[in-house]
């Protein structure tokens, strides 16, 4: 730590009570009152290091000699920083560091202690010395910490900016270029501060930060106004969003305890100041204002976890839609438990439905403007077993997921689960398994609904985007109004019938001569054998629906005339599949 000491002569003060005397022997013919503390002392040595004393002292002083008293209430640095200022003006050695070198340059600035007033007077000492401090990253942090102290002082001097600026360029720079032990104010060294020198260990090790987060801690002993100018210069130097991202984490965790609630066992718990609530409150809605913008850039279970605890503060309402905004742009990222926020308003849900619906339309909304949407023709693809992971397509997965979860709360109200369910567009889900599930789900917990609102409810899945297996399940499924189930039915041997046909139209161009060779006499990939082997497999799938649908129909008489209309009974009749192909088709 930079330090330097001033003056040559012994202590000449001592001090009783609220008191300071002078030991010189002389009679005090001055009096200097700074808040509770009084300073019995002597006109000349004062006046002749500080104008503003010289000025003071000629207007009390009175025609008889006696002694007057003087008012500095409003020094900076208060009594610990006049007194210092005393003994300089005695020439009583005294010890500048960074700790007390913001105060006593603000001090010394209050009492015009120029070089008009003696050589080498305070304010060119202060300055001087301020400039060490600026070059060394330890000293750096703690002034400007001490600047909370005395702000409007030290902003006059452009002491704050000048230590910020300095602070931003190290913190941007290649920490392994200066000498800075690693966290040197939160007391975590591995070597006791009181044996290192200039950062250097008593073997003769530098003790160098590590990674890009190496200056994380110290910034955040700083008060939120401070760490705030701090974080603005850094990322105005060109430092790369996610390590601004990673130092707002770090702060916020520190000082918003509630934070640290929700922390899982696998995540550093930081130790945090005792912090009241409406503390915590102002502090995260500055917070939320300091987090960058850009998507990708803050990880989505931090700001997830940041609205839990921004609605349990009831901070602004601005502050949880910039959130929410900040967690729509990149929904895809999101995990499913960290989505099931619990409900802090008035409503009887036991989840936050509407918030989660507010992100999900804005992630439509910026996704549609980025221009995000998959074509048809790709769409087609996935349906025939391509798999496509596109951020509309893990939304819906992660949509479907949430609705699966929330439908078992019987305070849900239908016409919530339908807006939620339609606020993913139809082309990001390739297949409406998730949907089904939900809805199944849904119904299960709300048997009291009616005929008409089962129906409604319904039509948020799309039959002919299920698979075989889920198809399967909603024909047996008595929870599903009797028009659904017909539907899945129908589309079912559609979809079989579909494949077998042009399986067969291949087969039939690969067993004739004419068609086994190309233009260019080429030929053909696909070979004989393995497209009637595929033929045979779907013949036997056909079989296997139809024994299905004849357990189905035995079960409800209801059906006969349906399946005869359908003519299930003579068109597979040679079909039979294997067991399990069924599941290995979806």
């Amino acid at each position: 730590m930079a330090f330097m000491r001033l003056g040559s002569k012994s202590e000449a003060f001592h001090r009783e009570g609220q008191t300071w005397l002078c030991t010189t022997g002389l009679v005090s013919d001055v009096t200097i009152e700074v808040g509770d503390m009084k300073f019995h002392l002597h006109k000349f040595p004062l006046l002749s290091r500080s104008g503003l004393l010289e000025k003071l002292i000629e207007e009390s002083s009175s025609d008889d000699g006696s002694s007057c008293v003087l008012s500095l209430d409003d020094i900076p640095g208060g009594g610990k920083t006049f007194e210092l200022i005393t003994k300089f003006c005695y020439g009583v050695k005294i010890e500048l560091t960074a700790f007390n070198v913001v105060s006593l340059r603000c001090a010394a600035e209050y009492l015009e202690m120029t070089d008009n007033y003696g050589e080498g007077n305070l304010v060119g000492m202060t300055e001087t010395f301020l400039n060490e401090v600026f070059g060394n990253w330890t000293d750096s942090i703690k002034a400007l910490q001490t600047c909370e102290d005395v702000t409007d002082y030290a902003e006059d001097l452009h002491i704050i900016s000048r230590c910020v600026d300095s602070l931003a360029m190290k913190a941007c720079a290649d920490p392994s270029l200066f000498n800075w032990p690693k966290n040197a104010t939160s007391g975590q060294n591995t070597e006791d501060e009181s044996h290192l020198w200039n950062g250097i260990s008593p073997s003769g090790k530098m003790l160098q930060p590590t990674g890009e987060d190496w200056w994380f801690d110290d910034a955040s002993f700083l008060n939120l106004s401070l760490f705030k100018r701090l974080i603005t210069a850094i990322e105005s130097r060109g430092m790369k969003l996610e390590n601004i991202s990673m130092a707002v984490m770090y702060y916020t965790k520190k000082h918003v305890p509630l934070m640290n609630r929700q922390v899982t066992m696998d995540e550093q718990v930081i130790e945090t100041p005792n912090t009241s609530e409406a503390e915590q409150k102002d502090a995260l809605e500055e917070i939320i204002g300091l987090l960058p913008t850009k998507k990708g850039v803050n990880p989505t279970k931090f700001l997830l976890r940041l609205l839990q605890t921004a609605m349990v503060l009831h901070t602004s309402q601005s502050s949880r839609e910039n959130l929410e905004r900040l967690i729509g742009n990149q929904l895809e990222q999101a995990a499913l438990v960290d989505l099931l926020i619990p409900n802090m308003g008035y409503s009887e849900t036991l989840y936050d439905v509407e918030c989660v619906l507010r992100m999900i339309e804005q992630f439509v909304s910026s996704t549609e403007q980025a221009g995000i949407v998959p074509s048809p023709c790709i769409m087609e693809e996935v349906k025939d077993g391509a798999e496509m992971l596109t951020p509309p397509t893990l939304v819906a997965t992660l949509v479907d997921g949430y609705l699966a979860e929330v439908a078992p709360d019987v305070n849900l109200k239908l016409a919530k689960f339908e807006a939620i369910a339609a606020a993913v567009p139809d082309y990001a889900r390739p297949l409406d398994d998730g949907v089904y599930h939900a809805v199944d789900v849904f119904l299960k917990a709300h048997p009291w609904i009616t005929d008409s609102e089962r129906e409604h409810i319904c039509r948020l899945m799309n039959c002919q985007k299920l698979s075989l297996e889920a198809s399967a399940h909603a024909a047996q499924n008595e929870r599903l109004p009797l028009r659904v189930i017909v539907q899945v039915l129908f589309f079912e041997q559609l979809r079989l019938r579909t494949s077998i046909s042009s399986w067969f139209f291949v087969s039939e161009n690969l067993d004739n001569p004419e068609h086994q060779t190309g233009g260019n006499g080429g030929l053909l990939k696909p070979r004989g054998e393995n497209v009637r082997e595929r033929v045979s497999e779907l013949e036997k799938e056909c079989m296997n629906m139809k024994q299905e649908l004849q357990k189905l129909v035995r079960s409800k008489r209801s059906w006969k005339n349906f399946t005869r209309k359908l003519n299930f009974k003579k068109k597979s009749e040679c079909c039979k599949p294997k067991d399990g192909e069924a599941k290995q088709a979806i």
